[in-house]
């Protein structure tokens, strides 16, 4: 075979399908194809023209970079040495027509053309119109051929992609550091929230056991006392019943501020709640010669509502006009009739407070006097936790003054109730049990344990008492009982144990075992069903609770 010719290199140069502009280290162009002029829509003429005179930057685009980007790409290679490619680029080219530019998007590379020292000779500019591709992708047809374009500048993407993934490590990174924080964070909090509830479970069973005695010694005192001593007693029922749900709302964990108190109803005339409020505090109020006025209406006023709770909203609110009344002042509680509607207000000419704070004042542990040795003692709960009750009650209260120095007046409003409605259904008296039982008390606190045996054997029951675990099991190793009421927290061991042992003995199903304690949050009844317990009754214990769990585990 002949050998075969040389290659017409400008003709393959020409007949490229790829567009080629071969530049001049000054960017003067030297030589371009056909397929550069078809892209461009320019002609041969450009050849001798600096590139930047060809195809200057849209004037009318003022955000137009692709001059500024095409120069720094060049300089980059007369500097280097080294090929740049260049990302997806917008560069708009002149029309012909006056002034007119068309939108066009590139894909472009800049090659070096080296001499044997290495110096650059010539710079060739390889482009793609990728417009269609930009315009395809922008409205979002045709995937394929967006796929394909893509294909063709993937080398132009990959370092792009490269610099993304590694940012994205990076952010996976700090995720991670930060989740294990929040782990970290999450068990701190949980602990403390063990720790919160260890406190309030102790602080809980260490006042309800006085509570529970001073109940019980008010019980035994109403069977004792002659009719003389009534009104005195009526006090100490109302003030330590009070004191007892009062208790109970702050150790079962913010119940009176977050609206999940218990209310008990009963058709109740809001002026015998007033009546009553007024007469429990009225001889404070003769500390520094301050006056308490009463107004009251000649007729009922009837609601169905909670009768200590209505009591506890009066009470805070006359407390805290105590609180906020020099001495010589004056403080007026009125009850009236408006529009279905009972209305209490209490009015004092106290220090006052500035107008725009009167809905602050139902904040929790918010108190609006200044601070300073005078300020009066107090949590800042009254009135939050009146603003629950009231509302529990379907009413509303509010608060007004004129300003510092010219007293407050606090409005409760509540519906009045319905006559054609039954009424709501009271508790009842305490039942007496039809048969004599034989109960065993097991309680380390010495007047509690009394107490509960003296009001028991009042009523016909057979009742030994105990104050340790250890008597207890001996107790109920000898005798067989009925009924054995435990403390949970006993000296030497808990009523758990207690509860475990009797249940394992022969015969151990028969006593009805009661747990009586002042641990009784969620996991104290859970652990004494446990253990083997037919119920679980919470200090104080009223004796009408224990009388008809008596009458039932009958």
């Amino acid at each position: 075979m002949p050998p075969l010719a040389a290659p017409d290199f400008r003709l393959l140069f020409d007949s490229s399908l790829s567009p080629l502009l071969v530049l001049g280290p000054d960017f003067t162009i030297v030589e371009v194809n056909r397929a550069y002029l078809a892209a461009t829509r320019t002609e041969r003429t450009i050849v001798g023209r600096r590139i930047f005179d060809v195809f200057p930057d849209n004037p009318d685009d003022p955000s137009a970079d692709g001059v500024a980007n095409l120069r720094r790409s060049l300089e980059s290679v007369v500097a280097t040495g080294r090929k740049d490619i260049m990302a997806l680029q917008r560069y708009d080219i002149p029309t012909g027509e006056a002034g007119g530019f068309a939108e066009r998007y590139w894909s472009p590379v800049n090659s070096p053309v080296l001499d044997a020292e290495g110096r650059v000779t010539h710079i060739i500019h390889r482009v793609e119109d990728v417009t269609d591709f930009v315009h395809l992708r922008r409205v979002g047809r045709e995937q394929e051929r967006a796929a394909a374009e893509a294909q063709m500048r993937a080398e132009g993407m990959e370092i792009d992609l490269f610099v993304r993934a590694r940012e994205i490590r990076e952010v996976n990174e700090q995720l991670s550091r930060a989740n294990a924080e929040l782990d970290a964070a999450g068990r701190q909090l949980r602990e403390e929230q063990r720790a919160k509830d260890r406190f309030i479970a102790t602080l809980s069973h260490e006042l309800r056991n006085p509570l529970a005695a001073a109940c019980a010694a008010v019980e035994l005192l109403a069977l004792d006392l002659p009719d003389g001593g009534r009104p005195a007693l009526a006090v100490l029922e109302r003030q330590l019943g009070t004191l007892v749900r009062m208790s109970n709302d702050l150790l079962d964990g913010t119940r009176a501020l977050t609206g999940r108190l218990e209310l008990v109803s009963e058709r109740v005339d809001v002026r015998s709640v007033v009546e009553g409020a007024c007469a429990d505090i009225r001889s404070l109020f003769g500390h520094g010669e301050r006056v308490l006025q009463v107004t009251l209406p000649d007729r009922p006023v009837v609601i169905d509502g909670d009768r200590l709770r209505l009591a506890q909203v009066l009470t805070n609110l006359l407390s805290n006009a105590l609180k906020y009344t020099p001495p010589g002042g004056r403080t007026e509680v009125r009850l009236t009739v408006e529009d279905q509607q009972a209305r209490l207000t209490v009015r004092d000419d106290g220090i006052g407070f500035q107008p725009a704070r009167a809905e602050d004042l139902f904040g929790v542990f918010v108190r609006v006097a200044p601070a300073g040795p005078n300020t009066p003692e107090g949590l800042g709960l009254g009135l939050a936790v009146a603003r629950t009750v009231v509302e529990l009650h379907g009413g509303r209260i509010g608060a007004d003054s004129e300003g510092p120095g010219k007293g407050a007046t606090f409005t409760v409003l509540l519906p009045r109730a319905d006559q054609a409605a039954p009424e709501p259904v009271r508790p009842s008296a305490p039942p007496h049990s039809p048969r004599r039982l034989a109960i065993l008390i097991v309680e380390d606190n010495t007047d509690l344990a009394a107490t509960y045996r003296t009001l028991l054997e009042r009523q016909g029951h057979q009742v030994t008492a105990v104050h340790t675990g250890a008597d207890a099991l001996t107790a109920t190793e000898s005798d067989v009982f009925d009924v054995v009421l435990c403390d949970l927290g006993l000296p030497d061991t808990d009523g758990y144990t207690v509860a475990r042992t009797v249940r394992a003995r022969p015969h151990g199903d028969r006593p009805r075992l009661i747990a009586v304690s002042g641990f009784s949050q969620g996991i104290d009844r859970s652990l004494s069903r446990t253990a083997g317990f037919d119920a679980h009754l919470a200090k104080p214990l009223p004796l009408t609770d224990l009388f008809d769990l008596l009458e039932r585990l009958e």
